[in-house]
This record gives structure tokens, C-alpha cells and sequence, in this order.
């Protein structure tokens, strides 16, 4: 037997471990992506009034101290 690797066994590997690389890379910036928006949308629902429209003229609501 020779010490020689099957150049096309080892190219179709690469190609699998890269596919393989390729989509996990594409899941876990899917991931991140919603866990930004929902630390995004937790912050908003936390802050009163934040997601609400302003109209002209209209004052803040006065806090209490």
C-alpha cells in the first residue's frame, strides 16, 4: 500500500467539513441576530412610552420623584 492520501477522498472531505462549517456559521449568526432583537424588544417594552408616537405639543408624563 502506498503512504499517498486518495486526493479525492480527502478534496469531497474538505468539501463536506466546509459545508458543514458554512451552515453552522449561518445558525449561530441566526441565533444571535434574534437574541439581539429580543434583548432589542424586552428593553423597549421595559421603558414606558418608549414605542409611543409623539404628537406636537404633547409633554412627557411627569415622573415622580
Amino acid at each position: 500500500m502506498s503512504s499517498k492520501s486518495h486526493p479525492k477522498t480527502t478534496q469531497s472531505r474538505e468539501d463536506r467539513l466546509k459545508a458543514a462549517l458554512k451552515e453552522n456559521l449561518g445558525r449561530r449568526k441566526a441565533q444571535a441576530r434574534a437574541k439581539a432583537t429580543k434583548l432589542a424588544d424586552d428593553q423597549a417594552a421595559q421603558e414606558p412610552g418608549a414605542n409611543a408616537p409623539q404628537q406636537p405639543g404633547a409633554t412627557a408624563p411627569k415622573q415622580k420623584e
